[in-house]
């Protein structure tokens, strides 16, 4: 571990080794060479930079009707609550995209799961309490009085110091991690095939709390239809070269070159873009959810040589 840079890579890579670039908003100029791959979306991310939207549920906690509607999406809504924060990728993206123009390299989800975004409102006295999370010491969470939210008189109304006044579990890992997910395409459910279905990029990244996002396909056919590759291969560019997809349900499909859009269709759960140069071609799928577009699937590139 106290190696560096590219000896520390070539470490971690010999034999079955694999290394993911992560937090790529805390490193956007680290070098990609020789990686593995690297983390496409992050949810810690989403939150870090939504700061309105901390101040939102700060605001909720420490008010009786902002509190029981946050308790009734934590019971009836508990992936669309835990997912609100979570916007396009674009950071990490734009990043991946730079790398496969050279390389390849796998993306892969980061849920960032902690279990650590259990909400706390905690009694110091009649007009103040205390505001963090399960993993927050007193001294480090934020003192809200009634001055500024006269709602925390009722909150504390016939109680005593040091109650716990509400207590929402936000990230139970069955939430979490069903945020966001590596789907990986491998011959079979064992170490050997995931290692080296993983590094061969025969993978895709899918939000599947909107929708399981099992039976997606990305792959490259020739001029007689058959398949010749799938998501993280190398095909070599030739007439009648066409890349497809088939989805689970329709969808806003875009067709990216280099993170350059050369391509969309909406409202099919088929695609197909037939290949006229070469480059590193990776998929994207999005649903509207209550009018919203949202992105949905990210799949690994194929790469036309």
């Amino acid at each position: 571990m106290d190696l560096k840079g590219k000896d520390f890579i070539n470490t971690v890579t010999d034999g079955d080794g694999m290394i993911f670039l992560s937090h790529i908003e805390e490193r956007p100029d680290h070098p990609l060479d020789g990686l593995t791959g690297l983390e496409i979306y992050n949810r810690h991310y989403d939150a870090k930079r939504d700061k309105a939207s901390l101040l939102a549920l700060a605001l909720k906690l420490t008010d009786p009707k902002g509190l029981a509607e946050l308790q009734q999406a934590v019971r009836l809504y508990p992936d669309e609550l835990f997912a609100y924060q979570c916007d396009y990728p674009k950071v990490y993206l734009d990043k991946w995209d730079e790398g496969t123009r050279r390389g390849r390299l796998t993306g892969v989800a980061a849920n960032d799961c902690h279990h650590n975004q259990v909400l706390i409102v905690k009694m110091v006295d009649a007009d103040t309490v205390l505001v963090g999370t399960n993993v927050d010491e007193d001294k480090q969470m934020r003192k809200v009085t009634a001055a500024l939210r006269p709602g925390v008189r009722e909150l504390t109304k016939g109680r005593k110091p040091d109650d716990v006044l509400a207590r929402l579990d936000t990230d139970p890992y069955v939430v979490s991690f069903r945020n966001s997910a590596t789907h990986v395409l491998a011959s079979k459910l064992d170490e050997t095939a995931l290692r080296a279905a993983l590094k061969a990029g025969h993978a895709f990244v899918a939000h599947d709390w909107m929708c399981d996002a099992t039976g997606f396909r990305f792959t490259a056919n020739d001029s007689r239809g058959g398949q010749v590759g799938i998501m993280g291969d190398e095909v070599k560019l030739a007439g009648g070269l066409t890349l497809t997809a088939r989805l689970p349900l329709p969808a806003y499909v875009r067709l990216l070159r280099h993170g350059k859009e050369v391509a969309k269709s909406d409202g099919k759960a088929e695609f197909a873009f037939a290949v006229k140069e070469a480059g590193a071609y990776r998929l994207e799928a999005w649903l509207e959810l209550d009018g919203e577009l949202r992105p949905w699937i990210f799949a690994n590139p194929i790469y036309v040589r």
